[in-house]
């Protein structure tokens, strides 16, 4: 999946736009959803579904599929959230434990939708840019750089293991597979140490001086598109206008 993501990062229909507006765009969003009213957190949700599958063009059926990986989470914790004991002992559906957790899932819905839209509407070196351009400590660009390399290398490692083994007959059968996939385990680290040396070898061969250099954020990069960045300011208003409703309501 993260290959995929990786795609549709460098291709989808926002792909032009400056690295900074989104993420401050999705920063934003990202307060408003943790902190505001469930209905608010709802149109949040809803109104990043037009940005990411509207104007980025990103499939519905992939979005679909990313949004049910990260609520199987959410759906884990609901046990703990609604079940509650009673006098005797017994396990009941309590009507706060509901409502509590209506609201997680809306809050947790919205905020993986403002992130999820950051991701795939922005390649990762434009991710880097806009910490460089934030003034992240370059060390720690640069670990996040050699991490995100290194689960490409690692995912490469644990398929061509996997494809070999199937190769000779191997992975078939319950007992088969559980005794593979633990020798594939094993050699995995082995493996993946030795091709990221080769990985270190080849960066020094070409003068790799210990210091990752990325291309500078000039400006704002290129504009948003007129109709996208009033939908942005009006809805945001709009938005902002109803939490205001909704904590003034509750100060009565």
């Amino acid at each position: 999946m993260i290959r995929r993501i990786d795609a549709y990062a460098y291709n989808n229909g926002l792909r032009a736009v400056s690295p900074l507006w989104k993420a401050g765009f999705a920063a934003v969003l990202f307060v408003l959803s943790y902190l505001a009213h469930p209905l608010v957190q709802a149109a949040v949700f809803v109104w990043m579904f037009v940005w990411i599958v509207g104007h980025a063009r990103i499939p519905f059926r992939f979005y679909a599929a990313l949004l049910a990986v990260a609520l199987l989470f959410y759906a884990a914790s609901l046990p703990a959230l609604v079940l509650e004991l009673d006098s005797t002992g017994g396990l009941y559906i309590s009507e706060t434990g509901l409502i509590r957790a209506a609201g997680l899932l809306t809050r947790t819905a919205a905020c993986f939708a403002t992130l999820a839209f950051l991701i795939l509407t922005t390649p990762v070196s434009g991710l880097f840019q806009v910490l460089d351009k934030l003034r992240m400590p370059r060390l720690v660009i640069e670990l996040m750089l050699i991490t995100y390399r290194f689960i490409f290398l690692f995912a490469d490692t644990a398929q061509e293991l996997y494809q070999a083994q199937q190769a000779r007959g191997g992975q078939s059968g319950f007992r088969g597979r559980i005794r593979d996939t633990a020798v594939l385990v094993g050699r995995l680290f082995a493996k993946t140490v030795q091709r990221y040396r080769g990985l270190a070898h080849g960066l020094a061969s070409r003068g790799f001086t210990g210091d990752i250099r990325l291309s500078p954020l000039t400006g704002t990069g290129p504009a948003i598109p007129r109709a996208y960045l009033w939908e942005a300011i009006l809805v945001l208003a709009a938005l902002l206008a109803l939490e205001g409703w909704f904590i003034w309501r509750d100060m009565l």
